[in-house]
């Protein structure tokens, strides 16, 4: 049995889903699910959490609305 470290990440169904997505538009090499356990938890490679980090900060940096200030 080989035995590999990584990170557990537990998070709700869409976050999982962007997360999945964004490991699908990389190069075979540089994916960083190990495993997917279940809907809403991910066991990953542990140096891409910090990348994973910045994009879902950009990802809802471009989705959050922000009021328009009167002018």
């Amino acid at each position: 049995m080989v035995q590999q470290k990584g990170l557990f990440v537990s998070c709700d169904g869409p976050m999982a889903q962007f997360i999945i997505n964004l490991n699908a538009t990389l190069p075979h090499n540089q994916k960083f699910i190990i495993h997917v356990l279940d809907s809403t938890h991910l066991f990953i490679k542990p140096d891409m959490a910090g990348t994973i980090r910045t994009a879902i900060s950009e990802f809802r940096d471009q989705n959050t609305y922000e009021k328009p200030s009167a002018a």
